[in-house]
């Protein structure tokens, strides 16, 4: 086995190989399910309500999803435009959606006495998507799951277990392209949980597979939860649909909570400004039925991205702070020599935009579907003339603005105002 440092070398040489499809995919979907579901206020609810494990139990026995919720799943995560899916295959909750011989508490024993999860693969692999296996670390139905945190042997037992789990998962379908650690709880040191023997277990036997930081090893990439926030590492934001929980709730509730198309298009340039991705979740109904509120909002984020797919898919440059601020009701993403704005108020005054801090003047300016707009360099910002007055974006009204330079485009905020980058950089932010 290695040591933690050979472990973590050896894995940064072969992240960019790995994780060159994830860097190029942005926008995910996520799909927590689970017993909660049955009762709508929260995955979390049998810790937060204190609920008997009996009581809690006795979910399972009317736990029935639909035939066909996963193709349901998978069919809209592909109409919103995500690349890949990451289920929950056991929440905190401790009941495995597929035929596991480690846990009997499983969906093939209970319920719809069916394998959720090889439905998922099956549907994922049908609509073209990548396979991610969400795996929490946290177990309250098995009693060594707090008992570990002062028990040796109901330590080394659930250590096994959960090894044990994950095996099964990594065995049992194919090829699997993430893991997804959540809550390594009660335990605080990846020594206590064997995290760099099993993981280096896992990785024999998925060479190819993505693990999160979520084992208390940092692993191949950051999971910021319910926030966007940026860093020099790889990193996805993984975000509700609500604000609320990752669970099924009420749809007419849930909807005025809920985020719209436009708000979903924001999350997911920011993240590809600064060189993440966005897991956005949908809490499936009791019966697996995907949640109407989440259903026009990413139909049409999908519409929007069939035409526009070319400012957010990719590997971009990652840009930070007052990076290309454009204007103030834009932002943009860049992509070698080609910044693309996207015009979250389309605001034209007699005809005319300007975009401030540019220093080099683009080849060209076009939007999406190539229509030229005329323009020129004057002083540090960029003019555009004869610009429509009607918002030429259909779908949304987030036309995108598409600029190529010859070589990578010399920017710098506000440069006329000279107080603002005294012992800054141009990209920091001092506001």
């Amino acid at each position: 086995m290695l040591s933690m440092p050979e472990y973590l070398e050896q894995i940064a040489a072969t992240r960019d190989e790995r994780m060159s499809w994830w860097r190029e995919a942005r926008f995910g979907m996520f799909v927590h399910y689970g017993l909660y579901a049955q009762v709508g206020r929260n995955e979390w609810l049998q810790a937060c309500e204190n609920i008997p494990p009996q009581e809690y139990e006795a979910l399972a026995d009317t736990f029935a999803p639909k035939e066909g919720c996963c193709r349901e799943w998978a069919a809209l995560a592909q109409k919103a435009g995500a690349k890949y899916m990451v289920l929950t295959t056991r929440h905190h909750e401790g009941f495995s959606l597929w035929d596991s011989k480690v846990n009997p508490f499983n969906s093939v024993n209970y319920g719809p006495h069916r394998d959720i999860v090889r439905e998922f693969v099956d549907a994922c692999r049908e609509f073209g998507l990548k396979i991610g296996f969400y795996s929490s670390l946290m177990d309250w139905h098995n009693p060594d799951g707090a008992a570990c945190a002062y028990d040796p042997q109901a330590r080394r037992r659930f250590t096994k277990y959960i090894r044990d789990l994950n095996e099964e998962l990594l065995t049992n379908y194919g090829k699997i392209d993430i893991l997804w650690y959540d809550v390594p709880e009660p335990l605080q040191h990846a020594e206590g949980w064997e995290s760099l023997e099993r993981n280096q277990y896992l990785r024999s036997l998925q060479p190819h597979i993505l693990i999160n930081d979520r084992s208390r090893i940092p692993e191949d990439f950051g999971t910021p939860e319910e926030n966007i926030s940026p860093s020099e590492r790889d990193w996805e934001a993984c975000m509700t649909f609500n604000g609320i929980s990752w669970g099924y709730l009420d749809s007419a509730q849930a909807a005025p909570y809920s985020y719209s198309p436009q708000q979903i298009l924001a999350m997911l340039q920011t993240c590809t400004e600064r060189g993440g991705n966005l897991l956005l979740n949908i809490g499936p109904m009791p019966d697996g039925s995907v949640p109407p509120e989440t259903v026009q909002p990413l139909t049409d984020v999908g519409r929007w991205l069939a035409v526009n797919g070319e400012a957010a898919y990719g590997k971009f440059t990652k840009t930070y702070g007052n990076t290309h601020q454009i204007n103030g009701v834009s932002r943009s993403t860049t992509k070698g020599n080609t910044v693309y704005v996207w015009n979250k108020i389309w605001a034209p005054h007699n005809g005319k935009m300007a975009m401030g801090g540019f220093e080099t003047a683009p080849r060209s300016i076009t939007l999406m579907d190539g229509t030229p707009l005329s323009f020129k360099l004057q002083g540090s910002r960029i003019l555009l003339e004869n610009v429509p007055q009607e918002n030429p974006d259909p779908i949304l009204h987030v036309p995108v603005i598409k600029m190529e330079f010859d070589a990578p485009p010399v920017y710098r905020f506000a440069s006329y105002l000279p107080q603002l980058h005294q012992g800054h950089s141009p990209d920091t932010a001092i506001l």
